[in-house]
């Protein structure tokens, strides 16, 4: 199985909401902003083929969905759909894709779904050939989305997806369409239901799959927040997303699980480590992933 990291379209958002609480003197640090206090952000998807025998597109960022107002308001940079061109520069369809998995569908993950905006028509799903696979408490969510987050929302999505014949909703650690080549644990502290991918290792220790890659999603968005205290303002429960996020590192620093990562514009993967203070930061960074093996101990060196 190889992997490949590709490109969507990316976003400047407001670094102050990216980094929650932490000042501005801090942050700055790591992402510098613009003159607008916009920081530069990715939409990465990760595309593995052959996983289960089937390739596979976890996420697809934010698209070009939107009409030219909301791009601006929302500092999309790019008009057309960056995500098809990098599948297409990858040697891959949006066609030639059999499973999207989506940690959830909030619309800078989830807008890659849809073709590009063209005035007088409507949303019209891509993938024609995909399952796709959303989590149970998730997919409540987006059906029935809360005041604070319903503007994170695509409205038309979830009747396309379940009118397309071919949404599979996840209620456990496995999916129908994957088995037991890609394992899912579930975070509530971003949104409720929020569902993180692990491609299962090669390796196993102790019966449990080891040194495998794991799609961080919006519980860990770039290298800056592996730091446990840094958080988004828009996540809907800090505290609870803090202690969900070291019982993640804690777990894939123990197995050796690599860490990618849809937003940080600079690095697709690293490898987990902790420092001398007991602090988690990042190793083996990786910046862009063409057709790699997954190997282990060797995926991010």
């Amino acid at each position: 199985m190889k992997l490949w990291s590709i490109r969507g379209n990316s976003q400047k958002l407001d670094g102050g909401s990216m980094f929650g609480n932490a000042p501005k003197a801090m942050w700055e640090k790591w992402a510098p902003p613009d003159e607008h206090n916009r920081i530069d952000l990715a939409c990465r998807a990760l595309l593995a083929s052959p996983l289960n025998g089937k390739t596979v597109l976890f996420e697809t960022g934010i698209g070009a969905f939107f009409e030219p107002k909301m791009r601006e308001r929302y500092g999309v940079q790019e008009d057309r759909h960056v995500l098809v061109e990098s599948l297409r520069a990858a040697g891959f369809e949006h066609e030639d894709i059999d499973v999207v998995v989506l940690s959830h569908l909030h619309f800078d993950h989830a807008g890659g779904l849809l073709a590009p905006w063209t005035e007088g028509r409507g949303p019209e799903l891509l993938f024609p050939n995909a399952t796709y696979v959303v989590g149970a408490a998730h997919w409540e969510r987006a059906r029935n989305p809360h005041p604070r987050d319903r503007a994170s929302f695509i409205p038309e999505l979830p009747s396309l997806l379940e009118a397309s014949g071919r949404l599979e909703v996840v209620d456990g650690t496995h999916s129908r369409a994957l088995g037991e080549a890609v394992r899912f644990t579930f975070s509530d502290g971003h949104t409720p239901g929020l569902m993180l991918a692990e491609i299962t290792g090669p390796e196993r220790v102790d019966g449990q799959p080891h040194g495998g890659v794991v799609f961080c999603a919006d519980l860990i968005p770039g290298r800056s927040w592996v730091h446990l205290p840094i958080t988004m303002g828009y996540d809907r429960n800090a505290e609870l997303l803090i202690d969900e996020k070291r019982r993640f590192l804690e777990d894939k620093l123990a197995r050796n699980v690599h860490l990618f990562f849809t937003h940080d514009p600079q690095c697709a993967l690293a490898q987990l480590v902790r420092d001398d203070k007991g602090r988690y930061t990042t190793t083996h960074e990786v910046a862009e992933l063409v057709a790699r093996p997954l190997g282990g101990h060797s995926l991010a060196a």
